[in-house]
Formats: C-alpha cells, sequence, structure tokens
C-alpha cells in the first residue's frame, strides 16, 4: 500500500513562454499564441507537495502539514511569488518555464528541505489553469495535463448487444439523456527537458470538440456508430484519436463531477467514483501533555474538535469487454 499525503500552496508569477534559441515560427510552434508577450502573462498557481511514507505509530501523521507549509513556503515566497519567472528566478533564464518546468524545479527546489525527514517528497502538482497542470515525480518522469469540455447526448447501450441485454446491464440509461463532459489528457515524458506539442493538442482538442460537442453521441457520430456509448468507450475513442501524440499516455473522461473512466496507452481502463461525507475529529495523542499536543497540533487539539466535509475517491480496474463496452457491470448494485 502506498500512503501519501499532500499540502497546498498558492503562488502569482508571470512567465513569458519563449526560447531564444529557436525562430519565432518554432516558438509559436511549440508554445502557442502567450509567446509573443515580451512582458509574459500572469497565473495564480497552485502547487501541490506530494509525500509518501510511513505514518509515525505515536502521532498517526506521516509528516507535520505545518511543516510543509513553513519549508515550501518560505522557497516559495523567496523565489517565486510575485516574480517574473524568466527574469527574477535563475532557473529560467535558460529553460522556458511551462507549467511543467516549474513543477519540476520546484521539486529540485524543495526536495532538499526534507532529506532528513522519514516521509520523501516524491511528486509536485502544479495547477496553472483550470485546463493547464503538469506533474512532476521524484524519479525524473513528468506529466502534462490538458482539459477541455463538451456537452453532449446520447443513450448508454452497445450494439452489439440486444434491447434486453442492454436494458439489464445499463437500466435507466438507456433512455436518452445528456451530460457536460470534461476531458483530461495527458502527456507523459521521462525526458530532462520536456516539450510538449501544445499547438498539436490544442489542435486535436479543438477537432475533438467539433465532433463531439452539442451532438447525440449515438446517432449524430460517425466514428461511434459501431461503438457501444459506454464512458469507457468513449475515453478509449478520444485517446485513439490522439494517437499520433508519441506522449499521450492516457485520457481521463469525467461524465459528471464524481463519476470518471479512464483509457491508458497500454489497454488498461479504470472507473472512478467520488463520494463525500462530514465528520469532526481533535488531533490529540492521549500519552503526550497539552503542551505538547498543542505544540504539535496547533488549533486542530482543541478540545471541542473541529469538522471537516470529506471527499473519497475510489478507482477500480480490470478487462474492458469489447462486447459491453463495459468495466463492471452495475446491475446488480
Amino acid at each position: 500500500m502506498l500512503l501519501t499525503v499532500s499540502k497546498r500552496v498558492d503562488f502569482s508569477a508571470s512567465r513569458r513562454l519563449f526560447s531564444p534559441n529557436v525562430s519565432a515560427e518554432e516558438n509559436r510552434r511549440l508554445f502557442g499564441g502567450e509567446t509573443g508577450a515580451r512582458y509574459g502573462t500572469g497565473r495564480n498557481y497552485t502547487a501541490y507537495f506530494v509525500f509518501a511514507g510511513e505514518p509515525d505509530a505515536t502521532t498517526g501523521m506521516l509528516i507535520n502539514i505545518s511543516e510543509i507549509k513553513a519549508r515550501a513556503g518560505a522557497i516559495i515566497d523567496d523565489r517565486y511569488d510575485h516574480r517574473f519567472l524568466n527574469e527574477d528566478n535563475e532557473s529560467f533564464r535558460e529553460t522556458v518555464p511551462t507549467v511543467e518546468n516549474v513543477a519540476r524545479q520546484l521539486l529540485h527546489d524543495i526536495a532538499p528541505s526534507f532529506e532528513n525527514n522519514p516521509a520523501q517528497l516524491v511528486a509536485v502538482h502544479l495547477r496553472e489553469t483550470p485546463t493547464r497542470s503538469a506533474t512532476a515525480y521524484k524519479n525524473g518522469a513528468i506529466e502534462g495535463n490538458f482539459w477541455f469540455d463538451f456537452s453532449a447526448a446520447r443513450r448508454t447501450l452497445s450494439p452489439r448487444l440486444s434491447d434486453a441485454e442492454n436494458q439489464h446491464l445499463f437500466g435507466v440509461s438507456t433512455h436518452e439523456h445528456g451530460h457536460n463532459y470534461r476531458a483530461r489528457l495527458t502527456l507523459r515524458s521521462d525526458d530532462a527537458a520536456p516539450v510538449f506539442p501544445v499547438t498539436q493538442v490544442e489542435e486535436l482538442m479543438t477537432n475533438l470538440r467539433a465532433e463531439l460537442d452539442h451532438k447525440n453521441l449515438s446517432r449524430d457520430v460517425a466514428a461511434l456508430r459501431d461503438r457501444p456509448t459506454t464512458t469507457e468507450s468513449l475515453a478509449r475513442f478520444i485517446l485513439q484519436s490522439g494517437s499520433s501524440l508519441d506522449s499521450l499516455a492516457r485520457v481521463r473522461l469525467h461524465e459528471r463531477d464524481d463519476f470518471f473512466a479512464e483509457a491508458q496507452r497500454d489497454g488498461r481502463v479504470f472507473l472512478g467514483m467520488r463520494r463525500s461525507f462530514s465528520a469532526s475529529h481533535r488531533l490529540h495523542v492521549s500519552s503526550f501533555t497539552d503542551e505538547k499536543n498543542a505544540e504539535l497540533f496547533g488549533k486542530c487539539n482543541n478540545l471541542r474538535g473541529h469538522g471537516h466535509w470529506y471527499v473519497t475517491e475510489s478507482t477500480i480496474g480490470g478487462e474492458y469487454d469489447q462486447r459491453t463496452g463495459a468495466l463492471f457491470s452495475f446491475a446488480g448494485l
């Protein structure tokens, strides 16, 4: 089992996506229209610092969250927040501050602060906008995420099943209905200086949106007429549509905020569901003095407790059924 804890830190910065080593035309191909902004464009970044390890047997904590905020926050305040990254941060004098490169540099800058900690910084996830984010991993891999949405109707069924089989498997979803879909394309690289083809990805998303948006997927999209219209099948279709992108590793398709299917380049398919609950607790170790509890847990040690709205996400994987278009049957639930 892998146990991780993450801490969010926000900062604001500007940057220019431009390399002096290539032509203006190549800059536009690599980075899109923003490359022409001589003085950069601004972003409100959200960074998630992900730690892995074993929880302390006494405190139950993998790492004290306040330590992450203090150590990571100090470096961000000094080098990133309210900076023009190309000129104010030495790391980006020669390196283009794409979201992938900023995520990787954050990992490089902050990991040494936790070298002697039992929990190690294993990844940094950086959200630049609602449609662009990246994750840098300790093993050197980097992932860039691109989101797009479309609104479409469908009947959830498979043309390879009888009406009775479809009704049994998909129930009320065989009736015409619709969703506001959100798709995430994840590109992955192990290169030291990854440059994902932004304009090529944007062209793919534009074409997919034109093909799928405000359409009845069961009737209006020729490429889907002989395919199941399950969420799993649609995720696979989007992945296959981007097969010319060598670095496209997986596609996650949300039909709702709390339900998604993910198709990966190696053929694996997953389903995910989110559920929430509300609860209260108090962070307190009975063998510690009141002073030590207060020092360790701060306000979370409040005698009367405090509460949170929790969100869980469960993901299952298995064998995709070509006939039904389903990974898992919900008929018996």
